[in-house]
């Protein structure tokens, strides 16, 4: 089991730490549950979803990387799939407040780069800002989305967003989770590769600048990230923070990455290149390379 996880894990029931603990051993535990092992834990535990949901919170919360808050918040987004994909916050710090990742936006990024394809659920201990609520606004699964906190009866996305603005303001038809594909061609070695199928699948219809992030850790394992954009620009996910999310979620730390690459266009009106050059070289990695989409 990851040290993370073993304050947290301490609190739960017996019967569900009798369950949960096969699945949390390897070191590299996804932060993901399975539909299956969902079935499973809700039998072993006698919880139903939300109540589950609601007690597995705590290890969300200890996926987070609060380095300059130490305010731990824990997100667990429910796919259409039943698998259930657990999301922290994150700061970085030697970069800008800019960069950081919020608890929804983790899970949900952690969801859309595992391929899911619709949330009908977030479950998080605390309300959720109003970064994330219109973060939230830009999925397919629209105001409907149910919103579950503790001691709180479950809401939408709707009751918590009133008078929304969104993608649809702008007539845009393609939602974030969608299926996308840019069609760039692939090109270089397994990271360009990886960099390029991560930028085909960005969500940028505002800027018609896709972009996607591929890090490689030490021992092989590939990460990538997908840009990300949203109809109110602020709440915008980059393409490295989405990969960053994959790698520490997955139980792995900066120092791990051995190297970077961005795919993005020469020519796109809005460039990554040196926000994510900055960040990186903030958290002890520099050698980072470009590629160009053709």
């Amino acid at each position: 089991m990851h040290p993370r996880f073993q304050a947290a894990f301490a609190q739960l029931a017996e019967n569900l730490q009798s369950a949960l603990a096969p699945v949390l051993a390897d070191a590299h535990f996804p932060a993901l549950l399975t539909a299956e092992q969902v079935t499973m834990l809700k039998q072993a535990a006698g919880l139903d979803e939300d109540a589950l949901a609601f007690a597995l919170l705590p290890l969300a919360a200890a996926c987070a990387r609060a380095d300059l808050s130490y305010f731990n918040v824990g997100a667990i987004a429910r796919g259409v799939s039943g698998t259930w994909y657990f999301g922290g916050n994150m700061e970085f710090l030697g970069a800008t407040m800019q960069q950081t990742v919020h608890a929804e936006q983790s899970a949900i990024s952690h969801a859309w780069l595992r391929g899911e394809k619709a949330l009908s659920t977030i479950t998080v201990n605390y309300t959720p800002c109003g970064h994330c609520r219109q973060f939230m606004n830009e999925l397919n699964s629209g105001l409907q989305l149910r919103i579950n906190l503790p001691g709180r009866a479950p809401h939408t996305l709707g009751d918590y967003l009133p008078d929304a603005f969104g993608p649809k303001d702008l007539d845009i038809k393609t939602l974030l989770m969608d299926e996308q594909d840019h069609g760039f061609a692939l090109s270089g070695d397994d990271l360009s590769e990886a960099a390029i199928r991560a930028a085909n699948k960005s969500h940028t219809p505002y800027s018609n600048a896709p972009s996607g992030v591929a890090l490689q850790c030490r021992d092989g394992r590939i990460f990538t990230g997908s840009y990300a954009e949203n109809a109110a620009f602020n709440p915008t996910l980059p393409p490295l923070q989405g990969a960053l999310n994959l790698l520490s979620l997955n139980g792995y730390d900066y120092p791990d990455i051995q190297r970077a690459i961005l795919a993005e266009k020469a020519d796109a009106p809005l460039i990554q290149w040196d926000a994510t050059a900055a960040t990186l070289k903030a958290l002890g990695c520099t050698t980072i390379d470009r590629v160009l989409l053709a």
